[in-house]
């Protein structure tokens, strides 16, 4: 497996590790892949690295969470009366990828942490560089989880998610709704799967 990575690979894999619907799904439909290229927008995980070795995938990993998360100042314009999020800034830390040449992104928790006029970019950028019912992977939170900001994500195995922590800062916005979430994908299909933790699992299928 090529790595072609813009942050170091985080070796510790503590806390809890679940089975994930969505993942299961995930790899079922990309079966036929033999080496599916893949793009991790979060914190890569070492166990991560390994389960996608053995899967023969070649993995691109732009953390684009853990900036956003900390309020990373080059993220916002504050020149004026109102701060605005420099959505370029944040899409720029993503490796060159060719157009449609991903069979799937996981995005995590990144949009429930983006402010909401940022959204359609951000998610029109990541669909055009997946491939032909290449698939886009997200976690939302539910509108009766609260808090969560810090918890961060990987894979287990194809099948389970790791994370470590449930987090105590609150969301910085609202919970997305499932239509609020298919309105911002051009085309193709969404599946949805609801966690025991308050997670949906929102899938998006170009």
């Amino acid at each position: 497996m090529r790595i072609a990575a813009q942050s170091a690979v985080v070796n510790r894999t503590e806390g809890a590790a679940a089975k994930s619907n969505g993942l299961e799904w995930l790899w079922q439909h990309l079966r036929d892949v033999p080496h599916p290229r893949l793009l991790d927008c979060g914190p890569a995980r070492r166990a991560t690295v390994e389960v996608l070795l053995r899967r023969g995938a070649t993995l691109h990993v732009a953390d684009l969470i853990s900036p956003v998360e900390r309020g990373d100042p080059a993220l916002w314009d504050r020149s004026r009366k109102a701060p605005v999020f420099r959505t370029e800034e944040l899409l720029a830390q993503i490796p060159p990828i060719p157009a449609a040449s991903l069979s799937a992104i996981f995005c995590w928790q990144l949009l429930d942490l983006l402010p909401r006029d940022t959204l359609a970019a951000v998610v029109l950028h990541l669909y055009l560089c997946l491939e032909p019912n290449g698939v886009l992977f997200c976690l939302l939170h539910d509108p009766h989880l609260t808090c969560g900001v810090e918890s961060h994500w990987w894979l287990e195995s194809l099948a389970m998610m790791g994370r470590d922590g449930e987090g105590v800062k609150p969301f910085p916005h609202p919970a997305l709704t499932n239509r609020e979430m298919e309105g911002l994908i051009p085309t193709g299909s969404v599946k949805t799967f609801l966690t025991r933790s308050g997670w949906r699992e929102f899938l998006a299928i170009k």
